[in-house]
This record gives C-alpha cells, structure tokens and sequence, in this order.
C-alpha cells in the first residue's frame, strides 16, 4: 500500500487516527499536498509554506558550509597566531582539516536543534489534532548560526525546547506567536546561561576545556577568541582587517561572520520575495544614522578617549555593518514575516528602528555589545503597534479626501 492510500485509511477509517498529523507532516515533506479548494474565489500562485521555508534554506546552505570551516580555522589562528594577508580562496582556509573541526561541532547542534524542535511540534501537533507546520525548518537551522559553536547540547535542547513551547505554541503556532522563535531561544540562552554566551572563551571551538585544564593545573596554551566588537567594548586594538571582516575570517557566532555571503543571500531573498527588501534597506539606514550620530558626537569632542563608550563610538559607523550579528540579523531574522510589520510604511518604520537601536544598544552597553537580538526581539512586540497606526493614519486621510470632495 503507498503512502498516499495509507493516509486516505486514516483519514476516511480513523485507523491510527491520533497520528494524522505527524503522518501527514512526513507525507507533505516528500509530495507536494494534493488537496484542492472548491469554493471561493482564489489567488492562484506556485509558492507554499513548504516553497516559502525552502527558500529561506537554501541561502543558509552557503553559510552552513562556510561556518564548518571557520570553526577549524579560528582554532587553528587561535593556537598558532593571526595570519594577516587572507582572502576568500586561500588554502589556508578550505582545508579539510577545518571543515572537519567544524562538522563535527556544528552537525550535533543542528540535530538537536531539529530533533528536540520538531519533536516538540509533532506532539503538539498529535495532541491538538492539527498539521504540522514546516515553520520550524527554518527556525532549527537558525539556532546553530546564532550561538557559541561550544554551546552544550543539553543546554541547547532546554533552549529549543522554552522556544518552540512559550514562544510559539503557546500563541497557536506557525504563523501565531508574537515573537522570533530562534531569537526567543537565543535570548532564553543569554539570560540563563550568561557565562557560555558571552566573554572570550565561547566563540572558539576548545577555549573553555582549554581554560578549564589549566585551572586544574595543566601545562596549556590558553586560547583567546574574543569578538571585534568584544574587543571593541574593552578598547583593545583590532587585529582584523576589513577584508576580513567582510569575508568572515573572524570569531563570532558561527552563522553571522561572513558580511559577503549573508549580502548574497539577503539578494536571494529579495529576488524569490520571501524577504522584505524594505525591512532590509531601512535596517541598514538606520544602523548608519545612529553610527553617524555616535560618530559626530566623537568628532566634536564631547566624549574623551578614556570614557567606556569611546572605542565603539568612535569606530566607522560603515563597519558596524561588518563585525557582529547585525547583517545576519537584519537578513534572516527581522524579515520573519511572521513577527514583522505588515503595511509598507510600517516595514520601513519597524526595519529603520531596528537598525537604529541595535548600534545604540551596542555602544551603550559594553557588558552585551551585540544588540541586534534584543532590538528585533523589542520591534517584533512593537510591530501590531506600528501597524495599526499605520492603518488608522491611512482611514484619517481617506476620510479626509471624501469628506474634501463631498463638500
């Protein structure tokens, strides 16, 4: 018996009936859904949940791949020293020998994440008796981009597991919650475990064990991976250049240090229209301003160099867009369009202050210099608001434009 007579058994007898929707979760991820509405008038158009999560997936892949080898490489530069002179091709670079490190880190994260994630909707799913979204298929890829690549696995699943249950299920679903899921896990990990998200130690792949030994006593190299904005926020000297900043051939959450792939797969985005290019544009204007805004306050001399907000102030407010989580962020998370603006004129609102506010929460808060997470996670409460406003402006002209010409 195939499958899809297996499902119609289901459907039409009631045998297993309790396990429709994960039997019907599987059979929609292998063929396409046959079921045809029949009344009503309809849009007809090629993309689906399953097309839509699909294309969010495939500009990740790139940066997927990129991360495996960055793991290895940024503990091969830790141990044996920076190499300056880098460039997006060096064999230094796409060896083996790294994209090994980093699978072997990297693929545990994006099993839990998808098992414990998954799993958690299927059950829902089962006891509710309704479908299985393919939401999370995007939601489990971006949790491993956005952490530490050490990140303990139990840690991840307790994580995954607040996200997906009182950050969405808990409003309904795909489609339902009022918040970013993998950005509602990522905050849930920051706030509970605050040692392992942040400091020197985290973003290069062996650094803890490494700090642990020696603590016990053993003779160790330490090794330091601090971030550039980490860096930035202690006023230490950067040793990166920009062209490695742009490339990714930096420490940082796996998924964020590549500015050259994420710009790419913002352009793949934008061209398959699954991502907002307003939210996007906005977003980046409004990181500029307030870099311009820090930087002219630095010009004019109000701040002296020994203040705690010097180093991130005074740095190029165009590099903003290189170093830290803010491009990732910008892509594939403040476009969710779930969780975003809806109206046009909302999305540049919502996208500008996005933007706006990651970079001041960066420069005004050395302990947590990457904002970006916190200022999504703030505009996505903020985003019915700015919407109805929106709305109720257009209704006030309207009704001022019928009023004007029955007069």
């Amino acid at each position: 018996m195939g499958l899809k007579e297996k499902l119609h058994n289901i459907k039409e007898k009631g045998k297993g009936k309790k396990w429709l929707s994960a039997y019907s979760a599987f059979h929609t991820f292998v063929y396409t859904p046959n079921e045809t509405t029949h009344s009503g008038g309809h849009i007809k158009g090629a993309d689906d949940l399953k097309r839509t999560m699909t294309n969010v997936i495939i500009p990740l892949i790139p940066i997927l791949i990129f991360a495996m080898f960055n793991v290895g490489f940024q503990q091969n530069i830790a141990i044996n020293g920076y190499q300056d002179g880098m460039s997006f091709l060096s064999s230094n670079f796409w060896n083996f020998d790294n994209f090994l490190i980093g699978a072997i880190k990297l693929v545990p994260l994006l099993l839990v994440s998808y098992v414990v994630g998954l799993g958690i909707e299927v059950i829902f799913a089962t006891i509710n008796n309704h479908e299985v979204e393919e939401g999370y298929f995007v939601s489990g890829m971006l949790v491993p981009l956005i952490i530490p690549i050490d990140t303990p696995l139990w840690m991840l699943a307790v994580a995954v597991a607040f996200g997906v249950v009182i950050g969405k299920e808990v409003f309904g679903g795909t489609g339902m919650n009022i918040l970013n899921p993998a950005l509602t896990i990522r905050a849930f990990l920051f706030f509970a475990y605050p040692t392992w998200m942040s400091g020197d130690k985290v973003w290069v792949t062996g650094a803890v064990e490494r700090a642990n030994e020696m603590a016990k006593g053993a003779n160790l190299d330490a090794i330091s991976g601090e971030t550039i904005l980490g860096s930035l926020a202690q006023g230490k000297e950067i040793v990166y250049s920009v062209s490695d900043m742009f490339f990714g051939f930096i420490p940082g959450s796996v998924g964020e240090t590549s500015t050259f792939l994420i710009v790419l797969g913002g352009l793949y985005l934008i061209f398959t229209k699954v991502g907002s290019w307003r939210i996007m544009l906005s977003a980046v204007i409004g990181a500029l301003v307030m870099g311009l805004i820090f930087n002219g306050v630095v010009d004019a001399g109000w701040i002296n160099e020994g203040s705690k907000f010097y180093s991130l102030m005074s740095t190029e407010y165009w590099r903003h867009l290189l170093i830290g989580g803010l491009a990732f962020g910008i892509v594939y998370m403040a476009t969710d369009p779930v969780t975003a603006s809806q109206t046009n004129k909302g999305k540049w609102i919502y996208g500008f202050l996005i933007g706006f506010i990651s970079i001041m929460i960066r420069v005004f808060n050395p302990a947590y210099p990457e904002g970006v997470m916190l200022a999504i996670l703030l505009m996505n409460v903020f985003s019915p608001t700015i919407d109805h406003y929106v709305v109720q402006g257009n209704v006030k002209r309207r009704l001022k434009r019928l009023k004007t010409k029955t007069a």
